[in-house]
């Protein structure tokens, strides 16, 4: 059924919540494991790139490589194909974007579970993610900023018709 599946990861502990998942859907379909990392792009002094931005945004790239081959290195332990992606850009534009380009089959992300006005104040990437995506998403609610323990967060598949709640995702 799946192929391909995308994990946009920011570096966080919270964004790791759905690697559990992720993994577990890819072993299960044998499908590759796309870790996704957007980098916002960093500010520049009146339009001009200096050698100490350049710097900094390589500096920063070798960072999320670095993270992402860590976290690909466990994730094929499990004998899971995995890729690694990072990418420049606003994060909910670019992983739809990403998803359409390269024929990805579902997304899976974690959300923090915001509502109301804070969501309003603040957007939800999972939810521009959801809304712009033409490939099924598994969202992940995660229990906390710093989880102990990934056992079973709740999760729901949306795939623009029906949206289900589960509680394994395997």
């Amino acid at each position: 059924m799946y192929q391909r599946i995308l994990l946009p990861l920011d570096g966080s502990a919270f964004s790791e919540q759905a690697l559990p998942y992720a993994a577990a859907q890819a072993e299960h379909f044998q499908a590759e494991l796309i870790l996704l990392r957007v980098l916002p792009p960093l500010p520049t002094s009146r339009g001009q790139e200096s050698s100490a931005s350049k710097w900094a945004e390589d500096y920063t790239a070798d960072l999320a490589r670095q993270y992402l081959e860590n976290i690909a290195a466990t994730i094929e332990e499990q004998n899971v194909r995995t890729q690694i992606t990072i990418i420049e850009g606003h994060p909910h534009q670019d992983i739809v974007k990403y998803a359409e380009e390269n024929d990805v089959d579902l997304i899976v992300m974690c959300t923090r579970g915001h509502a109301g006005f804070s969501r309003w104040l603040m957007g939800s990437v999972a939810d521009r993610v959801v809304r712009g995506a033409n490939v099924p998403v598994l969202l992940v609610r995660a229990r906390s900023e710093t989880p102990q323990s990934v056992d079973a967060p709740s999760a729901s598949i949306r795939d623009g018709y029906h949206e289900t709640e589960q509680t394994d995702c395997a």
